[in-house]
């Protein structure tokens, strides 16, 4: 593949404002015909720089917005593509002040809902919650931004990274698609992104994390093993070393799973999920709970679906009765089903009676069963309810307090254009990316990783996270596991966002224990 490489952009917008933005607010952000290719020769966004104010984790805090878009560079000078990235830096901080650079998944999406959701300095307003869970978000206009006094910016900048096809980055011309889109070239540019960042803004002394969350966790896995080694593998010696990794919903090894570990794995989280809901008597704790679900799952449930047709009749009742108990779906489903579930079957079982669909991504959030229209996102209830509060507040943070004006279209998830070119036709994550993980952490031993998931996601479940960890060879006492009451985005309900908040502040500082 040829090599590409990073050139910055110096085109400024007009001066900062000091202090919370004051300046007139430019005109609503248009949404504009092209979606992911531009012409070759197609002028960039201009950088936007603003300052501001704030206050997080009770710490008062000046610091600047940088929204950037960097071209991509081939060999010859022509540029390819670009990257997006939308910065949080102190004001006056030291060059060793640390660093998190920050990328969902997908992939074709936008760094949008770690941004809004998370590490940003603003988040949707959930609206009058009757509890903790935040799991009715307004799902209709109008929509609010409230401040984030989560986000961890009291203890390190943040770069908020959109790949090319997502965000306001680009694919220039129909050949740069072929140059950008795979999970070894995505990889190469993020890295030669991360590397020149560093390098351009003089944070060469910075200690760097990378968070990723979904797909992320692939990119961040790939990332880490191209930054730490070695000329064989990229022609280049970067040799720049992170001091963590952080994966929120590891996707590192998602279609490996056939559909016997498969639910083996999602046992502990279809147990949660039937428990929330009150499927299942709530005779004991929520943990007590999951407990004897990933107790069967790993011993008597994993050895009948491993015996298959060889399993007697009794065996095949008494296994269907105890997932019934755990799930609260009838054992006669069970075995109707073989005794396996996929996610997506059981987001439909478990409250059909109620006539109601749990989410995938987030399975406290249910929607009728009738009337779906089946796609897998816009449907999901879960992201079909949340995502359009989070598109309209970025792009109100975006015009408000940003100061971006501009007729490109930002790219929340662009799934038909990226994801369909990305697997060049072959299946999408046939390799086992936590292994690149680990490869990084050989290479350089004072590399952590720390690992978050929620009890409610359906899509990278606790017990797949787990697994992942426990097969690829990472040093144990090097990664932290948490789990959270939420979903897949781990940061919606505000004690979940709260813990999982301390818990990067801790990671940043050194002092996460496994």
């Amino acid at each position: 593949m040829m090599a590409i490489a990073l050139a910055a952009t110096c085109a400024l917008a007009a001066p900062a404002a000091a202090g919370t933005p004051e300046a007139a607010a430019p005109p609503p952000i248009a949404v504009a015909a092209e979606a992911v290719v531009i012409p070759p020769g197609a002028a960039l966004q201009p950088t936007v720089e603003r300052r501001h104010r704030g206050r997080f984790n009770g710490r008062a805090l000046r610091y600047r917005s940088v929204v950037e878009e960097w071209p991509l560079v081939d060999p010859d000078g022509a540029t390819v593509a670009t990257v997006g990235a939308i910065a949080y830096l102190a004001e006056a901080a030291a060059p060793e002040r640390p660093v998190i650079f920050a990328f969902n998944g997908g992939p074709g999406s936008a760094s949008i809902w770690l941004h809004m959701g998370f590490l940003g300095p603003k988040r949707p307003d959930y609206g009058a919650q009757a509890g903790d869970e935040e799991i009715r978000p307004p799902t209709a206009p109008t929509f609010a931004l409230v401040d984030n006094p989560e986000s961890p910016l009291d203890v390190a900048d943040v770069v908020l990274i959109d790949p090319p096809g997502t965000g306001f980055a680009r694919v220039v011309g129909e050949a740069g698609a072929a140059r950008v889109f795979g999970v070894r070239e995505d990889a190469e540019a993020i890295a030669r992104f991360v590397g020149d960042w560093l390098r351009r803004h003089g944070r060469e002394r910075s200690p760097r994390y990378l968070m990723g969350e979904s797909y992320g966790t692939v990119r961040a896995a790939e990332v880490a093993r191209l930054l730490a080694g070695g000329p064989t593998a990229t022609g280049r010696m970067d040799g720049i070393a992170l001091n963590g990794v952080m994966l929120l919903g590891q996707a590192m090894d998602g279609s490996r799973r056939g559909p016997e570990l498969a639910s083996a794995t999602g046992l502990p989280s279809y147990a949660a999920t039937a428990w929330y809901h009150g499927a299942v008597p709530r005779t004991v704790a929520l943990e007590a709970h999951i407990a004897r679900a990933r107790a069967f799952a790993e011993g008597p449930y994993l050895q009948a679906l491993f015996q298959g047709s060889r399993l007697d009749a009794a065996a095949r009742a008494s296994v269907a009765a105890e997932l019934a108990a755990l799930t609260g779906i009838p054992a006669a489903r069970w075995l109707a089903l073989d005794l396996r579930m996929d996610a997506a079957a059981f987001g439909r079982e478990v409250l059909r009676d109620a006539g109601l669909q749990v989410g995938a991504y987030d399975a406290r959030f249910t929607l009728p069963l009738a009337a779906s229209g089946g796609d897998p996102v816009a449907d999901d209830p879960a992201m079909g309810q949340y995502a359009p509060l989070y598109v309209a507040t970025l792009h109100t943070h975006l015009r408000e307090q940003l100061g971006v004006e501009t007729a490109r279209a930002y790219n929340a998830i662009e799934f038909r254009h990226v994801n369909a070119r990305f697997w060049k036709g072959q299946p999408p994550l046939q390799d086992n990316h936590a292994l690149a993980l680990a490869t990084a952490m050989r290479r350089n031993p004072a590399l952590r990783v720390l690992v978050a998931t929620g009890h409610y996601d359906l899509v990278t479940t606790t017990g797949a996270a787990e697994q992942a960890v426990a097969l690829s060879g990472m040093p144990p006492g090097r990664v932290t596991m948490r789990t959270y009451a939420s979903g897949h985005m781990p940061y919606v309900g505000a004690a979940s966002r709260a813990q999982l908040a301390a818990d990067v502040r801790a990671f940043v500082a050194g002092g996460a224990s496994p």
